[in-house]
């Protein structure tokens, strides 16, 4: 299979006709010529949201229901957590939680999915909207209106993510939405809820990603080398020793415009101001986000504990998400005590990327622990070399993964790219997988009888 053609756009200006490639879109501009009075003429692609929702209804056959809150486990009641809530927040890293898959875990994980898709559905997607890239609803509305209402939480802040990248100058005779700088990514939430703090054992603070969504942020996909963290000591060499993370990523978490902070401020700014405010009581943070969205939570879990003393546990919930940095960010995270729990579609190609996993943790016996190893196969034995002498391409998987596969389920007629990365696919797998011997629960009645059958047949042969 080829690999994914991500967004791409050329820095001159052509004579001849040009094609601006997105990952589920071509959009062609007409010839442009040199000149004083040039201008751009691209339509603004409709439906643009589709590009980041290709999976519709009528892509499932019969599908398992599923909707947001109302219907997120097997059980019929929301199982209230009490005291165990720090294990379904990862403070066991999830031992004997994920195969099978423990119900209650399953229905706190599609709950947290749920967030993510309000940050879809909030977002305006439409570049000919005067509105464009920001949030539709206001914070009092947001959850009531993407969906999900009566959650028992509380939007406190919208976030926004700025793209670091120098556009060309001939950009400013494009139009706006191809060079749309700053755009609103997310929004923190906090429990409010009497009864809901009481189910969840703990005052619950949310911080929701959504995935990527304009033209600079796809530009900042594509920077896919490693870069250093910003440190207050000696910068380390280009031999790993330090925590390094995706270029892009970090750009879209550190930069700032003339007009607006960076994502980290809005985010440090805020913590600051739950902590002081809530402190004193259970609390917890988890970060949840969707492909760009859960890089962007991984690199706010570990600056929140890199800034914060007396930050609470934190959790990320990361859905189809890229890796992220190398082995000492792996390791700075683990030893800051931040549990990740990424849930991963092995059919899903946009987290095999970045670059290239070299270490798989050969020390960890457990076999749902360990990663992939994939040191640059098939290419060139120097290229790999050089790779790993570089440790630019390098990067290591963190946390802990729950394993899904779109080719399970006996409701997805179709497997592609883009159904495959899309949250919704995410969610429905979550909602019906079972265990690795029994992946999908469509399918666990068959196979119960399958093994029923084959015992009576064993016994029959033993008389």
């Amino acid at each position: 299979m080829k690999p994914v053609q991500p967004c791409t756009i050329s820095t001159t200006v052509p004579t001849s006709s040009k094609q601006v490639t997105f990952r589920c879109c071509t959009i062609t501009a007409q010839p442009i010529k040199r000149s004083n009075t040039t201008s751009f003429d691209i339509k603004a692609p409709k439906n643009w949201e589709r590009l980041l929702d290709p999976i519709h209804h009528h892509d499932l056959q019969n599908p398992i229901p599923y909707s947001p809150v109302t219907e997120t486990t097997t059980t019929t009641r929301p199982f209230r957590l009490g005291k165990r809530w720090m294990e379904y927040q990862g403070i066991r890293n999830w031992d004997g939680l994920l195969d099978p898959l423990d119900d209650n875990l399953r229905g706190e994980i599609l709950r947290y999915g749920d967030f993510v898709e309000a940050a879809y559905q909030s977002y305006d997607f439409e570049p000919s909207s005067p509105t464009y890239a920001t949030c539709r609803f206001t914070k009092s509305t947001l959850l009531d209106r993407s969906g999900l209402p009566e959650t028992g939480y509380r939007v406190t802040k919208n976030l926004r993510a700025t793209s670091g990248i120098q556009l060309p100058r001939w950009i400013d005779r494009a139009p706006s939405w191809m060079a749309t700088q700053s755009s609103w990514i997310g929004y923190v939430a906090v429990c409010q809820d009497k009864e809901e703090i009481s189910r969840l054992g703990r005052r619950d603070v949310v911080i929701a990603f959504r995935g990527t969504a304009t033209c600079l942020e796809w530009l900042e996909n594509l920077r896919a080398t490693l870069t250093h963290l910003p440190t207050d000591g000696p910068k380390p060499g280009l031999d790993g020793s330090g925590p390094m993370v995706e270029s892009g990523f970090l750009s879209l978490y550190t930069s700032r415009s003339a007009t607006s902070q960076s994502l980290q401020e809005m985010i440090r700014e805020e913590i600051k101001r739950l902590l002081q405010t809530y402190g004193d009581e259970p609390l917890s943070l988890t970060i949840t986000g969707h492909s760009l969205g859960a890089a962007l939570a991984t690199l706010t879990a570990y600056d929140i504990k890199t800034n914060f003393k007396r930050a609470p546990l934190v959790t990320v919930i990361s859905f189809g998400g890229p890796r992220v940095g190398n082995r000492s960010f792996r390791q700075k995270l683990e030893r800051q005590g931040t549990k990740v729990l990424r849930i991963v579609n092995s059919d899903d190609l946009i987290t095999k990327v970045p670059g290239f996993v070299i270490d798989n943790n050969e020390d960890d016996d457990d076999v749902s622990k360990k990663r992939d190893v994939q040191v640059g196969s098939g290419l060139p034995s120097w290229i790999q070399k050089r790779m790993e002498d570089t440790q630019l391409w390098a990067y290591a998987e963190v946390g802990r993964e729950l394993r899904l596969s779109s080719r399970d389920s006996p409701y997805l007629k179709s497997i592609n790219v883009a159904t495959c990365h899309e949250l919704k696919t995410y969610l429905h797998l979550v909602n019906g997988f079972v265990s690795s011997t029994c992946p999908f629960r469509a399918t666990a009645k068959r196979v119960l009888d399958h093994n029923r059958r084959e015992k009576v047949k064993n016994l029959k042969r033993e008389k």
